[in-house]
This record gives C-alpha cells, structure tokens and sequence, in this order.
C-alpha cells in the first residue's frame, strides 16, 4: 500500500505533572525526569518531523510546563516550521513565560479543564487551587489573543454541567470546545466504574452538543468524542494506523499512537537510534497493521471499513485479547458482548465509586 507522509506529531516531552487526575491516559508506568530526551535531541525530532511531512506539532506531557526548557522547545518547532498547539493544565504558565512562548511564536494553546467551579475540578484535578490557576491563566492567553481551546473531559461526575461548560468556552474567548468523554485507556480503566457516564447522560450530551452547535455556529467550534462502549460503530483508530500521525514519548520511542505501547507484542523504536522517516515508512511497529489486509473477514467486507478501519488496535487488544480483532465496541463484534458486561459491572459498581488518583513523576 502506498503509506502518506503524517500531518500530525504529538511531542509528549515529560510525563511529570502536578495533577492527579483518575482518567490519565499516559501508561501505568510512567517515566521519571531522567529517561526524558534533552533539548537537542527534541529539536532534531522536530526537525525530522517537518522535512518528513508534518505540519502540526502538538507539545504535550504529562504537563509540558514543568520542562523549563519549553520555551526554547517552542522556538525550535517554529524554527522547523511547525505549527505548534502547546496542550496544558496551564499550571506552571506564569505572565513572563507566556509572554516569552508568544515571543517565540507559540500559535496556540490547548487548556484543558476537569470542571466549571473550584470544588469539582480541584477534586478531579486532584490539585487544590489548580482551577484558580487554570482561569488565571486562561485570561491572559485571552487578553494576549492567542488562539484557545478549552479541553474538557467529560464523564460521569461533571458530565451534568456541560451547559456551564459551553458558556464558559465562550466567556474564556475559546475558539473550540472539545467536548471529550473519557476514553478507557492506560489508568482510566483503574477508575471505569467511578468515571463511566450512564447512557442516560450520553443521550443528553449528544442532544446538547448538536444545538450548541447550531447555536453557537461562527463562535465556538466543537470536537465531540461520544463514550466508546455506548456507540454502535468505533471511532477509527488514528484516521487508521500509521496513516495521519506519530507520538514521540519523552524517552524517545516512536509511537502509532498514544496506547500503542499496550500491544506487547510490538517494539518501537527511538529517535536517537533511527531517523524518523525510516521509523514511518518502515518500522514493523509502524507497518503492523496499516492498511485493512490484517482485519478479520467481519471488518473486510464491511461498508464501513474504510471509514473506521476496524476501530482502535489497542482497545481489540484490552478488551478482546487480540490486536488485530474487529474493535468490540462495533455491535458486529463477535465479542461485543464483552463491552456489555464493561457496562454492567460499571454500572453496578458505580454507586460510592471513589477515585485512585493517579501519582506523577515530579
């Protein structure tokens, strides 16, 4: 098959954060201030990203803040010519740095938000005065005029105050919303039963969604990611595998996408010990299941398959046991009935469910 080059790099620089959020989706283990690549190397990758075909180099963590070289990360992505989406608890954004990130030519910033007022969204943050914090500095990328999307993941405790949601997007000056319901990977699946939203709560958010779009078309744009288990059809993994964008972790690896490392079976290789363009076109990790030709019969001769291509590698893989099954969230899965009885026991256990809160590196 013929393999595009990716539009789209996620530069995940640190797993360090101060939150403590229960629906982190970075891997159980987490890696520590010293596996992290230094300022150098992460140039160069940014580097090799732009001559392969990237356009979109989205800074991540963990908190990317708690990296003080971020601003010089920043000026060597712009330098490579790569749009760059800073993705931020804003925790750590003082005045002086966002001042000297606007300097070197920072296009845009991802802020995400656990909850419209300080009581819940410090509880979910796990961080008491982190939501004081996060509207501080969501006034100063507002009064600077840099570009703003609110992040807000969504679930079971604060999926009922989606309508203050909405309103504060637009109050913060956003221009999108990503209304982004918890997806079930890495320490998430710890807290399914305190974080899964009833369907109830599902149906409601895709009717408040659609006409808060019409509303507020021409103001607030809107990225919604409905809960996986209540959906007839899965979202397609990546655009499909290895076919629109690559994660680099903070040791390094080079990844399909942000779980692909619960796929055992796969070894990834690093920016430090291959070009990236190599990793791209022809790493096995890369090439394992691009395309359609390693789905079962049930997706290949399915409508659909160009359109999700079989769902997410990772989810066959957690839930039935097999990387390159049908995704079981689709309702032609033969194991679909295992994504019912995800359902049931979370509801069941749903009542009194109290967070695990996840411990970052610092």
């Amino acid at each position: 098959m013929t393999v595009p080059p990716p539009i789209a790099m996620l530069a995940e620089l640190t797993h360090r954060c101060p939150l403590s959020c229960p629906y982190c989706s970075n891997p159980v283990a987490l890696q520590g201030r010293q596996s992290e690549l230094d300022t150098a190397t992460w140039a160069d990758a940014f580097q090799q990203a732009a001559e392969l075909g990237v356009l979109q180099l989205h800074l991540s963590g963990g908190e990317p803040a708690s990296r003080p070289d971020l601003v010089d990360l920043t000026r060597a992505a712009r330098e490579a010519g790569l749009y760059t989406n800073l993705i931020t608890s804003g925790i750590g954004l003082t005045p002086k740095r966002l001042d000297a990130l606007e300097a070197v030519g920072l296009d845009h910033v991802q802020l995400s938000l656990q909850g419209t007022h300080a009581d819940l969204a410090d509880r979910i943050g796990g961080y008491k005065g982190g939501f004081a914090r996060k509207m501080a500095v969501a006034q100063e990328i507002r009064d600077r005029g840099i570009p703003l999307t609110l992040n807000a993941v969504m679930h079971r405790q604060n999926l009922d105050d989606l309508d203050r949601t909405i309103e504060m997007a637009v109050e913060l000056g956003a221009r999108r919303l990503e209304v982004a319901c918890v997806q079930f990977h890495g320490w998430a699946t710890l807290n399914r039963a305190a974080l899964l939203p009833t369907r109830e709560q599902t149906e409601a958010t895709k009717r408040k969604v659609a006409e808060a779009e019409a509303r507020l078309r021409g103001v607030l744009a809107f990225d919604f990611v409905p809960p996986d288990y209540y959906s007839d059809f899965p979202k397609s993994c990546m655009g499909g595998w290895g076919s629109t964008g690559l994660n680099i972790v903070p040791d390094g690896k080079v990844l399909p996408c942000h779980a692909a490392e619960t796929i055992p079976h796969l070894q990834f290789d690093r920016i430090t010990d291959r070009p990236l363009r190599e990793i791209w076109y022809d790493s096995p990790a890369f090439n394992a299941y691009r395309g359609t030709d390693f789905l079962p019969e049930t997706c290949r001769s399915c409508e659909r398959v160009g359109i999700d291509f079989g769902g997410c590698r990772c989810q066959a893989l957690a839930i039935a046991g097999d990387a390159a099954a049908t995704d079981p969230v689709c309702r032609k899965s033969p194991d679909h009935h295992r994504v019912t009885a995800l359902l049931d026991e979370a509801m069941r256990d749903a009542d009194g469910a109290d967070f695990t809160y996840r411990v970052a590196p610092r």
